[in-house]
């Protein structure tokens, strides 16, 4: 039976060629765009934690992406957040995506951003002191080959870079509060503040909430909770986009492969039958064949998966492809029960066949 499941699959290179393309191509949709997806929310999420505050003070109705959230908070709200027992420091900030690039910009109250966690690590350069001054992550300075003293457009405005820093303190570019406020005419207005608390934080968040019960106010360890892909309600739709496509274009292209193989081999099905094959041999032929197809499939769409993550994150030191296992494993069952569904039906008609009709099949 082996020997000729490999003389099937032989006999039709280019649609055996087809039909583990169409797997591959379900297991690297999968991989990939799911990769990219958890890559963008883990690291999204380590450069959250990486600022080192213990709270996130936001708008109602403020998305979990920092970079949708409106600028619509009084910056005057500072003095009251630090009024409040347990307050160690409030940084007010401004979070803008740079339309040219696509890259986090924050505006930011340089003392007060800087007493968060561990503070800026200078690889080169200093703070910035004027309102064209742009500080830059190590990451997008070898990405862009910036260096201090360089020029970058932000906003639509020439900005000169004064500091190099270590990444993972939220954004790529951090310019100075009042600068962002005047670019996007939101003067006076921030789109969140980082609180770093000197006690309890759920208890400043209780004494938040008094005055702030329409505001979204979130401990730092439940924030970050909610940076995984299946965690966050708006990439659910995606996901089930995803494994819906994949599985579908694997199903077709099985079940129409299979289909036709049954219908090209009726001959052969019948002189099996004659020899005394069971119906559960014969569907286990096809079903093996499916199989093996999908073996194959699976190898190259994970190779493919790989091959394209170093190639991208090669060109794009700042994009972060993460493929789990998780994944990985349930891209090959998907992929495998794709198959297994597209075999199904051509396998019970292959069984089925009358043995007296298929040797007369012409």
């Amino acid at each position: 039976m082996g020997r000729l499941i490999w003389a099937n699959l032989r006999a039709r290179p280019l649609r055996t060629l087809l039909s583990i393309t169409a797997v591959s191509l379900q297991v690297f949709l999968l991989l990939f765009l799911m990769g990219l997806t958890d890559g963008i929310v883990t690291e999204w999420g380590e450069r959250v934690e990486g600022i080192g505050a213990d709270l996130l003070v936001q708008p109602p109705n403020a998305s979990l992406f920092l970079a949708f959230s409106s600028a619509v908070l009084p910056e005057g709200l500072t003095s009251r957040l630090e009024g409040v027992e347990g307050v160690e420091s409030v940084s007010p900030a401004l979070a803008v995506v740079n339309t040219n690039s696509l890259t986090m910009i924050y505006g930011i109250d340089y003392q007060s951003f800087n007493r968060m966690g561990r503070g800026f690590l200078f690889h080169h350069g200093r703070p910035f002191q004027g309102p064209h001054e742009v500080i830059i992550d190590d990451i997008k300075a070898a990405s862009k080959d910036l260096k201090v003293g360089d020029t970058v457009q932000l906003l639509n405005q020439n900005f000169r870079v004064v500091g190099i820093v270590e990444h993972g303190r939220g954004a790529r570019y951090f310019i100075p509060l009042t600068t962002a406020q005047e670019l996007l005419g939101v003067e006076n207005r921030v789109s969140m503040f980082w609180v770093k608390s000197s006690g309890d934080p759920g208890a400043v968040r209780q004494q938040f909430r008094r005055f702030l019960p329409r505001h979204r106010i979130r401990l730092m360890d439940e924030y970050l909770s909610l940076m995984v892909s299946t965690n966050l309600p708006a990439v659910r739709p995606f996901t089930n986009a995803v494994i819906l496509v994949g599985l579908v274009i694997t199903f077709l292209v099985i079940l129409l492969s299979m289909y036709t193989i049954v219908l090209e081999r009726t001959r052969e099905i019948g002189i099996l039958k004659a020899l005394g094959a069971s119906r559960s041999s014969i569907v286990g032929l096809v079903l093996r064949e499916s199989l093996l197809i999908a073996a194959f499939g699976c190898l190259v769409g994970v190779l493919a998966s790989f091959g394209v993550k170093e190639i991208v994150m090669g060109l794009r030191p700042t994009m972060n492809i993460l493929i789990t296992p998780q994944w990985l494993v349930q891209g090959i069952l998907l992929a495998v029960g794709g198959c297994l569904l597209g075999s199904f039906y051509p396998a019970l008609r292959a069984a089925s066949a009358d043995p007296v009709a298929a040797l007369a099949y012409e």
